[in-house]
């Protein structure tokens, strides 16, 4: 525990943005999770609406540097493309 009282403020500090940074971070594997579950279903319709939802959340995490931009633009790239193979014409006829 520290003693001196600017420390005692940053660890309170860090604690709080632990949490929420934790939350974010979640949140966003949660959308990545329903989305890869709608396109299996093949529910193309509501996987786009929460990938609007999940670019939110990762543009956001980006700004914040809770995720590197590279990062945030890898994973929506690849949750695009996933989406439109299963929506593809040949993903249909499987």
């Amino acid at each position: 525990m520290p003693n001196i009282q600017s420390a005692k403020k940053r660890m309170r500090q860090n604690t709080k943005k632990r949490t929420q940074n934790r939350m974010k971070k979640s949140s966003i594997r949660t959308y990545e999770k329903k989305i890869r579950k709608f396109t299996l279903e093949k529910n193309i319709e509501k996987a786009t609406e929460a990938l609007k939802t999940y670019f939110s959340l990762v543009d956001k995490a980006s700004k914040t540097n809770l995720l590197h931009k590279n990062t945030a633009n890898r994973k929506k790239s690849r949750l695009t493309s996933l989406i439109k193979k299963s929506s593809s014409p040949a993903a249909k006829a499987e």
